[in-house]
């Protein structure tokens, strides 16, 4: 993303250079030891926890807690690990809010729940920082399997594979392995580059080979994989975006969210992106919060979120609508982009108020501008392409049980499939459930 003649308005190095870095600083302190321990005991290790069954991929939150609790917060990690892979970037990244710490008992009795997602990342963070990989690969099956996308779904199918002794190559289209941890969640989220540290750390189990710059379509097919392997594990992502639907979305100063997001992750110097000075963002979801904010803390004067429903329909948690408010962000909501003003570049956009009629929402006929010199799009992804054979349900890969595909050793999860939620927990949670499913279809 570089300025050009055409968006004057988007320049680099609004800020002064110290300031990057107190911006894009880590949300959260992690809990050092004392903390670890007062947080761990206000857990009162419930019989049937609630916080379990609101985990998607159901960790034991009671026991490691007490694993923590006991001085042993090795044994929690590996606890967690055992269920998320991942935990490290979950504990991390997670909306907790809506999950396990909304269903603790602590937060219905009280409103303040156990701090799980903190207790979590001090568990996972001793563990990896000692180096130890908690895990051995079971005895070679002489089974190889093909993982197409090294995101969350792909990387924890690839280790649990693995830990069944199976071969695994994984090919991903883009640079780095990682997916949407290391392209897709903003930088103060996950600091000091922990997604390939956790990357590294994953591929310490053995038995996978990652092979990065490969595109399903491109320098392979479905049944090329097929051929060479004896199962087939799709978890891409979704890599198109949809259209805006505005007149005047193809001005220049008009980004995709999910570009603008990775282009921060990627960069060497914070101080060298550009960004406007009025940014609008079009959408509800996680990206358009992450792009917004990231947006204000790289010195764009105003930041807008435009969202055509009202807040308890925004998908975005309100803990991540107040983070956005708490930088700066405005919200507007009931609003929806009818027209992107400017002459060949962005000088504003123009959006109409809505309203609900039952699950329609419609136009009131009330329009406002708001100055704009960059418009980021946040609405959303699509599956950019089907691979030969598969059948799509709601323009994601359809699947049923543990992600099987209605072609015969091919199993699909993450954002990519049916029923993905476009989150890293989600995806994990499926990926590890294919790889069960194509572990006993493979030995029977």
């Amino acid at each position: 993303m570089t300025n050009s003649p055409f968006t004057p308005g988007i320049v680099p190095g609004r800020l002064q250079p110290e300031a990057y870095e107190a911006n894009f600083a880590d949300l959260h302190e992690p809990l050092d030891g004392h903390e670890a321990l007062v947080a761990a005991d206000r857990c009162y290790f419930c019989h049937d926890a609630p916080c379990i069954t609101a985990c998607p991929t159901e960790i034991d939150i009671p026991l490691f807690i007490r694993q923590i609790a006991t001085g042993t917060p090795e044994a929690a990690a590996r606890t967690i690990f055992h269920q998320n892979i991942l935990g490290g970037m979950c504990a991390r990244v997670c909306p907790t809010e809506t999950l396990c710490e909304e269903a603790c008992v602590r937060e219905i009795a009280e409103g303040k729940p156990v701090l799980i997602g903190q207790l979590q990342r001090y568990a996972t963070d001793t563990l990896m920082a000692a180096g130890v990989h908690p895990f051995t690969r079971a005895a070679p099956t002489g089974k190889s399997v093909a993982v197409v996308g090294a995101g969350p779904a792909g990387l924890a199918c690839a280790h649990r594979l693995a830990m069944h002794g199976h071969e695994v190559t994984i090919y991903d289209a883009r640079p780095k392995g990682g997916g949407l941890n290391e392209y897709g969640i903003a930088a103060y989220k996950t600091v000091e580059n922990f997604a390939e540290a956790e990357l590294d750390w994953l591929m310490k189990i053995g038995g996978i080979t990652l092979e990065t710059g490969k595109a399903l379509g491109v320098d392979m097919t479905l049944d090329s994989l097929k051929a060479e392997f004896d199962a087939v594990f799709l978890g891409m992502g979704l890599a198109g975006v949809n259209a805006l639907r505005a007149d005047g979305e193809d001005k220049a100063g008009v980004m995709d969210a999910v570009g603008f997001i990775s282009d921060l992750r990627q960069a060497g110097d914070l101080s060298a992106l550009p960004v406007g000075r009025n940014v609008v963002v079009i959408g509800g979801g996680m990206t358009a919060i992450d792009a917004a904010v990231q947006s204000k803390l790289l010195g764009a004067e105003t930041v807008t979120i435009l969202y055509r429903r009202g807040r308890d329909a925004m998908p975005a948690s309100r803990y991540e609508q107040d983070l956005a408010a708490s930088k700066g962000v405005r919200i507007v909501f009931n609003a929806m982009p009818v027209a992107v003003l400017g002459n060949g570049a962005v000088t504003g956009v123009r959006a109409e108020y809505t309203r609900a009629e039952g699950k329609s929402l419609m136009g009131t006929g009330e329009t406002f501008d708001l100055p704009a010199d960059q418009v980021l799009k946040a609405i959303g992804q699509t599956l950019g392409g089907t691979p030969d054979g598969l059948t799509l349900s709601d323009g994601k890969i359809a699947v049923t049980d543990a992600g099987r595909t209605g072609v015969s050793g091919v199993w699909a999860g993450g954002d990519c499939a049916s029923g993905g939620e476009d989150l890293t927990v989600t995806a994990v949670a499926e990926g590890r459930d294919a790889a069960e499913d194509i572990h006993k279809a493979l030995v029977g």
